[in-house]
């Protein structure tokens, strides 16, 4: 469609080119004459309207841009699924981007909603560049990876209070010698369930010791670089939280390289409950998150902001639980804790 088109349409109607747009975007806002004119000028024509040209303002295009931090976690998929149920039942679609840490395509899937090529976002990536102004935001929800200071519609879990729960249950197995493997330190969700381990163990009269925490990136190669790195730095250990299930299996898998075995010798804790922590050799305890109900929580956030209704509340607090399998024991009396360990945390 071109503009001298619609100009056509108005001219053999005899009305303005406004006119032409306000009938064939609000029919129902305009007199059965002037809509009979309009119409009639359209077929004459064979005009086909545009709608993002004839009325961008109102424009929806019924998709929603569920934005993740990294494509490649299959922990988003159970969130995708309750966004996508909801959304379906609600008339909506829903298109998954990878922000892949990168501000620049963090940046454009935000622009697409501006642009109104989408009419919302679900942001679950940790961050917004700092080039964009939270105000600046189109229709945005929030979905567990938080924004520090963000006063956008929120769904999350208490992330200190379920760390907490893990390294607790580590200290009820009679474990004083903890590690923790957390995810990227300087991310608000990693650094509050870095906070939950250190809360736990001062709460049981135990001084945190640096050496015993490593710093990871919630996927499986770090779980097992931390072990290594342990190894190395000779650092003794009984109990091991890790902020992720990924990690913890692949922290697993090195401590069995070692000759080492879980939990008979190492007790570890995930955190996710993933679909592979039952069937991860042995099966692993882990904090669990109700991730479908989470997205579609965010989902019906989604649905009253696009419809203009208020929300009850901006902030959603899921619950959590701890699920107990058979990567957790009490610690063997026989093995030696307090090897000689460095100060140093980086990998």
């Amino acid at each position: 469609m071109t503009h001298s088109t619609i100009r056509r349409v108005a001219e053999l109607a005899g009305v303005s080119i406004a006119t032409v747009s306000r009938t064939l975007a609000h029919p129902d806002k305009v007199t059965e004459a002037t809509r009979e004119k309009v119409l009639d000028a359209v077929r004459q024509t064979g005009f086909v309207p545009n709608r993002q040209a004839v009325d961008f303002r109102r424009r929806a295009t019924n998709n929603v841009v569920l934005l993740v931090r990294d494509i490649t976690n299959p922990f988003y998929l159970e969130i995708y699924r309750g966004i996508e149920e909801l959304a379906f039942a609600n008339g909506y679609s829903v298109l998954m981007g990878d922000a892949q840490y990168d501000d620049a395509r963090v940046a454009r899937y935000i622009d697409m909603v501006r642009n109104r090529q989408a009419d919302g976002l679900i942001l679950m990536t940790g961050w917004i560049p700092a080039s964009i102004p939270e105000a600046k935001l189109p229709q945005t929800v929030i979905a567990l990876e938080l924004i520090d200071g963000s006063v956008l519609p929120t769904v999350a879990i208490d992330n200190r209070k379920a760390a907490r729960l893990a390294t607790e249950h580590l200290l009820s197995l009679g474990h004083r010698r903890i590690a923790h493997i957390t995810g990227p330190i300087g991310m608000l969700m990693s650094d509050e369930r870095h906070e939950g381990y250190l809360e736990a163990l001062r709460a049981a009269d135990i001084a945190p010791d640096p050496a015993l925490t490593y710093l990871g990136d919630y996927h499986l190669g770090s779980g097992q670089a931390a072990i290594r790195a342990f190894e190395e730095r000779r650092v003794g250990f009984t109990g091991l939280f890790c902020s992720n299930d990924e990690m913890a299996v692949g922290a697993i898998n090195a401590l069995r390289g070692l000759g080492k075995r879980v939990p008979q010798d190492v007790s570890v804790v995930g955190f996710d409950d993933m679909d592979y922590a039952l069937s991860s050799d042995p099966p692993l305890t882990s904090v669990r998150q109700p991730r479908r109900e989470i997205g579609r929580k965010a989902m019906q956030m989604m649905v009253d902001l696009l419809a203009g209704k208020p929300l009850a509340s901006r902030w959603f607090e899921a619950g959590v639980e701890l699920v107990v399998r058979q990567s957790t024991a009490p610690p063997n009396p026989s093995k030696t804790t307090d090897l000689p360990r460095t100060e140093s945390t980086k990998p």
